[in-house]
């Protein structure tokens, strides 16, 4: 590995206390004093909870982003640490952003195709119940939607046979063949099966990795929200979260705070919406 990822954490410097000294002109200001009360209720993870999933080791210092330079606290050995305060702040923008989405029946589409990460994904995706990419992006999935909506159907079709036993009329053969189609179908679009429209927003791990489906969703117009390394570029995304997109922990905390707004979004849209019943029948 060309990480130095899982290193002794008692020898990582001193993330707080420095960037406290950083952070002094800007907590002066009032204004922003004011902005950040319903933040810190919003979101439940803190400088500690980054720190102890490794979301603060970047890449080597030869392979990083000149355009991530804002977002890396120090460097330490060749390796680059990515500043937690940064992280927390714009963690809680992408947390809002996400809320908003589903709070407004919007369509959210997780994506990571990579090996430490899919299986992550997928469980935080099923969890609050947003649609997933996670064994390969299929070029043209955003651009190309109607034709991937004929892969669907397809897939569905297949699914409809099997359980109405019409699969049983076709020789032995032949049903080998369709049952590997639809385990096929099922293993790139299973995440995706009831995805009828395009998605509001995606949230992406890997902005490298998933480079076709940033440049898809860039070319829709579509709102992106994604953990950005050092080697990434964060001007590409609209909601950057800078952190590490290798380490298991960091995906999954990074991946769960997500799930956990689309969660909230959906119940605050059910409060609502029980709150206009319930007024409704008091006018009456």
């Amino acid at each position: 590995m060309e990480r130095a990822r899982e290193e002794n954490l008692h020898n990582t410097p001193n993330v707080d206390a420095p960037q406290d000294e950083e952070k002094k002109p800007v907590e002066s200001t009032p204004e922003e004093k004011t902005e950040e009360k319903p933040k810190a209720s919003s979101i439940n993870v803190d400088i500690k909870a980054l720190l102890e999933a490794g979301v603060h080791f970047g890449h080597k210092k030869r392979r990083w982003n000149p355009k991530m330079r804002q977002y890396i606290f120090t460097e330490r050995q060749g390796i680059h640490i990515i500043d937690l305060r940064k992280t927390l702040e714009m963690l809680e923008k992408a947390y809002d952003k996400v809320r908003e989405v589903a709070a407004n029946d919007g369509k959210i589409l997780f994506v990571c195709t990579k090996k430490q990460g899919k299986d992550v994904v997928r469980e935080e995706a099923e969890r609050c119940g947003a649609f997933y990419i996670v064994e390969r992006w299929l070029g043209g999935l955003l651009t190309n939607f109607e034709t991937i909506k004929t892969r669907i159907e397809r897939m569905k079709d297949l699914e409809r046979m099997m359980e109405d036993g019409r699969i049983e009329q076709y020789p032995k053969k032949e049903r080998v063949k369709l049952e590997k189609e639809l385990e096929k179908l099922r293993k790139v679009l299973g995440g995706i099966k009831d995805m009828d429209t395009l998605p509001d927003l995606i949230y992406i791990v890997d902005v490298i990795n998933e480079d076709i489906a940033v440049k898809e969703a860039r070319k829709l117009g579509i709102p992106i929200v994604a953990l950005v390394d050092t080697n990434g570029d964060p001007e590409i995304i609209d909601y950057p979260i800078p952190g590490n997109d290798d380490a298991i922990r960091s995906i999954k905390l990074i991946t769960k705070t997500i799930a956990d707004a689309v969660i909230e979004g959906k119940q605050g849209k059910d409060f609502l919406v029980k709150e206009k019943e319930f007024e409704g029948k008091e006018a009456v």
